[in-house]
């Protein structure tokens, strides 16, 4: 039996070696730490701890791997486990403004704030964009360097998409007026539904982004309309003062009109659609460069906080 001795030292050390082996492995993907069991106080090899707490069983060893490699608590910075999304960051949603139960009647506080707040106005166009006359209006606009704001319907801005990427351009302000421009206290809340969305559609479509002002037909406002809006990211603006251009009245009597109720916050409505309306681009040619001359500033209003 002597000369067995010798093989059986020999087994022990290859034994020992490979041990050793998978150890170093694991502690080589583990970067050093192996979280091996540490013998118990019998030294029988078993852990010295009980089962984690609630008496649940530890994990077994990892899916493919050898016997004998280590055994990793759930949790372990070493363990390898697939990769979920439970630990994504959660998106927020982005914020909708307030259901109003009325609407925006003139500029909100901050639309007036720098210099020259004291004499803040904001011009606003609706029904548009129509080639005829949305050109001109513009034209205007530029030569005196003011922005306004476009409520624009979107039968009409689906067929101009161009002159809804002037607007944008130009560093105008474009709203929601609906598809028909309809009453919308007189329409089911779908089809309101739908009048106001697929305008937000199209505008989005050519300008790159959804409007967030929308103006209700006629002033006809309702709890559906606001709520739409508000769903669909837009604050409700109304008017202040109403030029009677949709009247065709004469150039001169909206010229008038503007200049006498001309103060500061008010927000002017104006039609660029709808009708004739080359008295409309006729007066903005004449009551604008007034206006700045009396030392008005024509500004946008500023969304409120949400």
């Amino acid at each position: 039996m002597k000369n067995d001795e010798p093989t059986v030292g020999r087994r022990v050390l290859l034994r020992s070696a490979v041990f050793l082996g998978v150890a170093a492995a694991a502690g080589l993907l583990t970067g050093g730490e192996t979280d091996l069991p540490t013998p118990g106080a019998g030294g029988t090899g078993t852990p010295a701890a009980g089962p984690p707490p609630g008496g649940a069983a530890g994990p077994g060893p990892l899916t493919g791997a050898p016997a004998g490699l280590p055994r990793f608590p759930r949790g372990s910075p070493y363990r390898l486990e697939p990769m979920t999304s439970e630990g994504a960051p959660e998106r927020v949603p982005a914020a909708q403004p307030a259901v109003r139960t009325r609407p925006i009647l003139e500029l909100p506080a901050g639309a007036q704030g720098g210099s020259g707040s004291a004499s803040a106005m904001t011009l606003t166009f609706d029904d548009g964009p129509d080639p005829r006359y949305t050109p001109g209006i513009l034209d205007t606009l530029a030569r005196h360097g003011v922005r306004a704001m476009f409520f624009v319907c979107g039968e009409m801005a689906v067929d101009n998409k161009d002159l809804l990427r002037r607007m944008v351009a130009e560093g105008h302000v474009i709203g929601n007026h609906t598809w028909t421009h309809p009453q919308l206290t007189k329409i089911s809340r779908p089809a309101m539904a739908s009048e106001i969305g697929r305008t937000s559609e199209v505008v989005q479509q050519a300008a790159g982004t959804a409007p967030q002002w929308f103006r209700a037909p006629y002033g006809a406002w309702n709890r559906a309309a606001f709520e739409i809006g508000a769903e669909l990211g837009m604050e409700p603006l109304a008017w202040t003062v109403d030029t009677l251009d949709w009247k065709e009245p004469g150039t001169t009597a909206i010229v008038s009109r503007v200049l006498k109720q001309a103060a500061p916050g008010v927000i002017v409505l104006n039609h660029d659609a709808g009708g004739n309306r080359s008295q409309s681009v006729q007066a903005l040619a004449s009551y604008l460069p007034q206006l700045l001359g009396r030392g008005f500033r024509m500004t946008l209003p500023e969304l409120p906080p949400r």
